[in-house]
């Protein structure tokens, strides 16, 4: 089978556009409305075509190549559950999600995949989200697959469900299977880490790893309108600092040789993990290059799909198309 096309809007750093392009899809068109994400596309992938927008102004008429695509998908921003926000069109996040399916719509792809909290797949405070959608999209000649994946499944070091939402036109719908987990085994934070802790030549980074046994929590990129970068609310905190992590704040160095990290000034015997290993949590490649300054690199890598979970859904959707 030859390369698919697909769109990809709220691209953010681009971790599902590239276990996207892993899996056999080459974007046409990818959209974000933050130019630090669509600086770090262009560093990674200059032959991509960009556009800095809000997903809200695109009009697939002005960008005639978004038309005829094998799949449009989306890495949205995380729907709120609140009772402040039951209906799609209340908040920016529903709105996001509406203007995808709207252009789904418009373009009709032969599959839509969007990812998202995993309330979203069968969360009654979603049921109104899920009947939209489906009304929108069904007399269009869409199947509809919802299911939860765990990004540890596929070898990423973290405990971070998705709510995935597969929709294929019916010719396809019933060739597409959820991906099966890629490891038997999961990945933990330790193991992933220990290359980059001992980087400095701390002597302690064995011992650190061992203690560090277990997936890494759900990473939290955080609000724009919020302080700087850490690691998550108060209980995924105590989760850390059980991994002999703080997770109060990033550091700007891994430990030297006798464990120091000269920008850690706090009080705390534990270790601050740095953004580049915030990216390995995220399995990342070590040459993927993120614009901007300490918090919004964090912020882009947190907000991420990690790739291998692209990948896998990429590879189940392609199969899907071929048959």
């Amino acid at each position: 089978m030859g390369r698919l096309r697909s769109v990809d809007v709220c691209s953010g750093a681009g971790g599902l556009a590239l276990g996207l392009e892993r899996a056999g899809f080459d974007p046409v068109v990818l959209l974000d409305n933050k130019s630090v994400a669509c600086e770090t596309l262009q560093r990674n992938r200059p032959a991509w075509n960009v556009l800095e927008m809000d997903l809200l102004d695109f009009d697939p008429v002005e960008h005639p190549e978004s038309y005829d695509v094998d799949l449009l998908s989306a890495g949205l921003p995380r729907v709120k559950s609140s009772a402040t926000a039951q209906r799609v069109e209340t908040g920016i996040e529903r709105r996001l999600l509406g203007a995808t399916v709207l252009l789904a719509h418009a373009v009709q792809p032969r599959a839509l995949l969007i990812e998202n909290v995993p309330g979203l797949v069968d969360g009654p405070e979603f049921d109104e989200v899920r009947d939209y959608i489906q009304k929108e999209l069904e007399h269009l000649g869409y199947g509809f697959h919802w299911f939860i994946v765990n990004a540890a499944d596929f070898g990423v070091p973290q405990d971070r469900e998705q709510g995935v939402l597969v929709a294929l036109k019916n010719r396809f719908f019933s060739a597409f299977r959820p991906p099966k987990p890629t490891v038997a085994r999961h990945i933990t934070a330790g193991e992933a880490l220990h290359a980059s802790m001992s980087e400095r030549g701390w002597t302690g980074a064995v011992a650190w790893a061992a203690q560090a046994d277990r997936v890494a929590p759900t990473l939290v990129g955080g609000s724009d309108k919020r302080g700087g970068a850490d690691l998550g609310p108060t209980g995924t905190k105590k989760t850390w600092a059980r991994m002999g992590i703080n997770g109060g704040a990033l550091s700007n160095e891994v430990p030297g040789p006798n464990g120091v990290q000269e920008s850690d000034t706090s009080p705390s015997g534990l270790k601050k993990i740095t953004v580049p290993q915030t990216a390995i949590l995220q399995s990342f490649p070590n040459d993927w290059v993120f614009a901007g300054k300490k918090t919004a690199q964090y912020r882009q890598i947190g907000h991420a799909s990690p790739p291998p979970v692209g990948e896998a859904l990429g590879k189940s959707i392609a199969e899907a198309l071929d048959s």
